[in-house]
């Protein structure tokens, strides 16, 4: 049997301690890491299901949920919302227990289904009377969305749902979800809404025609946006986050297989493979998955994609390191202690993080949007007897060992350490799906399971100019310019006729961090920061090495997703005349003590715009910036072991 790590983070710890919340008795020879079995996974949905029943209305078609604002759909289409990933839930269950409905989710949704399609409001009333009429979807777009989950829990569920339903309500079911099978109206991972819709049809034999068309063209629009390795950018741009996994590749590989369609999974099967392979690298060693993106409410949704490779044999998993990462994950937001989790003292999962946290609150999102986490449900389609229930639990890739793995097409760097269990993400190709404004889920250069990112005072994981008002300018997007073995770097333009090359080169724990600054008069003052760290548990260093002031102060960034307050490491530096090199050192961890990152690093020579790095094992490593000629007046400077880290 595996042997967990002893130090796998603070949460970890806790939950190491305690019995988890929902009373099942911990099994600690199959699940070594966790303790968890696929009876905890029963009982949460159980427990998750049973707590939206008092905002059921009447006849069951709403779900309205208690929250500060609606969405800006509006609060009829927030109780659609939370009716359709609510149900997505029950049906999961339910199909997994193969009919087996002790709580009678199956009647109240059911009844739902016929309350919801009865009489639709006309336009314009949307908000009014005491109807469950669920709005339509040439009226409120994000009822598309919505389809898609009514749809796939009716697929899922047909044999003890649909084909006993009244033929008068089937048909104001068919009638509700056809819209759906147009284009999609939202020109990104919303495709596969339509697909999803379609599959139901399909297997129901209802306008199987016009379904199948509409999966064909859902399937060669997206593929446009495939670029390798298991990743597609969520639309025509560059954001890559966790809709890989919940929607771009759950979609179509779950609709083949449902539909027992060979030639669809052989094409989508192995690009899923390919992308778990380096997205299980994201997962903290506390189950935290990396935060980075839009959507984060959706939490454990995470785990969809790692279910889906094990449901479908493509993954590079083994059975017990899927239910590993998929029981970690849930855990780590279910069951942190009081306050501390995912799911409030009623029982709802609230729109947040860990508890309620407004700033990562999409304003699509309304009350109901966190349900959306009943994708990370997908393990129960597997039977009790399948071996993702039933083998060992084994450990994560951050577990295992350190590893700096670069994923190509977005250009990120995965760096992990298996002292602490600590992920983080450097980001050099990929974001947000708005140039205009500036987004902390996806503009900043570094992430971690543990921090961050800020979203108010100084910015975390950034450099930028510093105008004249004392602000400082926003990363825009980022242009991957190269990767290498522990490396990776982009290029941006913050102001027009300046470019920045920027590259990020990593080994062990320590970072090296380098930007070229180009076309900025002489004497412009940048600023670099480090991470945003809220507790003592994680430490954060940063040191200047070369065009930097040479010492590191202190500033409030804010909240974060991990606490109230948090605080950063700021290093000022000045370009001189052409081109400037602009290096420094810093560290994340949760190691107690850690050593200085002199200790870590033997020497740094900048040799014109090439960073050549010497660490402390005696291996080395160069990490370029993107020209060959050094800038007018460059020191070339040696950084030795004498100096000694600075910051928080």
């Amino acid at each position: 049997m595996p042997t967990p790590p002893a130090n796998r983070g603070p949460g970890d710890r806790e939950l190491g301690d305690q019995e988890p919340s929902n009373r099942e008795p911990s099994n600690h020879e199959l699940s070594p890491y966790t303790g968890w079995t696929r009876a905890h996974w029963e009982r949460t949905a159980d427990q998750l299901l049973l707590a939206v029943r008092p905002f059921a209305s009447p006849r069951h078609g709403l779900i309205n949920l208690p929250g500060e604002r609606p969405s800006w759909s509006g609060p009829r289409s927030d109780g659609l919302e939370g009716y359709a990933r609510t149900w997505l839930l029950a049906a999961l269950r339910i199909a997994g227990a193969h009919g087996d409905d002790p709580h009678g989710h199956l009647d109240r949704y059911a009844e739902g289904l016929a309350s919801g399609t009865e009489h639709p409001l006309p336009t314009g009333e949307l908000g009014s009377g005491a109807s469950d009429a669920w709005p339509r979807m040439v009226e409120v777009r994000q009822a598309v969305v919505e389809s898609a989950s009514v749809a796939l829990g009716l697929r899922l569920t047909r044999p003890w749902l649909w084909d006993g339903l009244d033929d008068r309500v089937r048909q104001r079911v068919v009638d509700w979800l056809l819209p759906a099978l147009g284009p999609s109206p939202v020109d990104n991972n919303w495709w596969f809404f339509g697909l999803t819709v379609a599959g139901f049809l399909q297997d129901a034999g209802i306008e199987t025609d016009r379904a199948a068309a509409t999966v064909q063209r859902a399937l060669e629009h997206v593929d446009q946006w495939y670029l390798g390795d298991g990743w597609y950018s969520d639309g025509p741009n560059r954001s890559f986050d966790h809709y890989n996994g919940w929607a771009l590749h759950f979609y179509p590989v779950l609709h083949a297989h449902l539909g027992d369609d060979r030639e669809l999974l052989d094409r989508y099967g192995p690009r899923l493979h390919a992308h778990l392979d380096g997205y299980t690298r994201m997962f903290g060693a506390d189950g935290a998955p990396m935060p980075y993106g839009r959507s984060l409410t959706y939490r454990f949704a995470a785990a969809a994609a790692p279910w889906l490779g094990a449901l479908t044999g493509h993954t590079p998993l083994t059975p017990g390191a899927t239910r590993r990462l998929a029981s970690g994950a849930l855990r780590y937001f279910t069951d942190r202690g009081p306050g501390r989790g995912a799911v409030d003292e009623r029982g709802l999962l609230t729109l947040g993080w860990h508890g309620p946290y407004p700033p990562i609150v999409q304003s699509y999102s309304g009350p109901a949007s966190p349900y959306w986490a009943a994708k990370g449900f997908l393990g129960l389609l597997m039977p009790p007897e399948h071996p993702v229930w039933t083998a060992v639990e084994e450990p994560l890739p951050v577990e295992r060992g350190d590893a700096a793995v670069v994923l190509r097409p977005p250009n990120t760097l995965i760096q992990s350490t298996a002292s602490d269990g600590l992920v983080r993400l450097h980001n050099h190709g990929t974001n947000s799906h708005s140039d205009a404004e500036e987004d902390p889920c996806y503009d900043r250069f570094a992430y971690s399971t543990r921090t961050g990112p800020a979203w108010a005072g100084a910015r975390d994981n950034h450099f930028g100019l510093v105008l004249d008002d004392g602000t400082v300018t926003a990363r825009g997007p980022a242009e991957p310019v190269g990767h290498g073995p522990g490396w990776a770097a982009s290029a941006t333009r913050p102001l027009p006729g300046v470019r920045i090359v920027s590259a990020t080169l990593v080994h062990g724990r320590v970072e090296v961090r380098a930007h070229l600054v180009d076309g900025a008069p002489p004497g412009t003052r940048v600023r670099q920061t480090g991470w945003a760290v809220t507790h003592s548990d994680e430490t954060a260093q940063l040191h200047a090495v070369e065009g930097y002031e040479p010492h590191a102060r202190v500033a409030e960034a804010g909240s974060t997703l991990f606490g109230p307050r948090s605080q950063v490491a700021v290093l000022d530096g000045a370009t001189g005349d052409g081109p400037s090199v602009f290096v420094a050192l810093a560290s994340l961890t949760g190691e107690e003590h850690p050593a200085p990152l002199s200790d870590l690093v033997a020497g740094i020579r900048v040799e014109g715009h090439t960073v050549r790095v010497t660490w402390s094992d005696g291996t080395t490593s160069a990490l370029p910036l993107g020209a060959d000629d050094p800038p007018k007046g460059a020191n070339r400077l040696t950084w030795g072991r004498t100096c000694g880290p600075s910051g928080t």
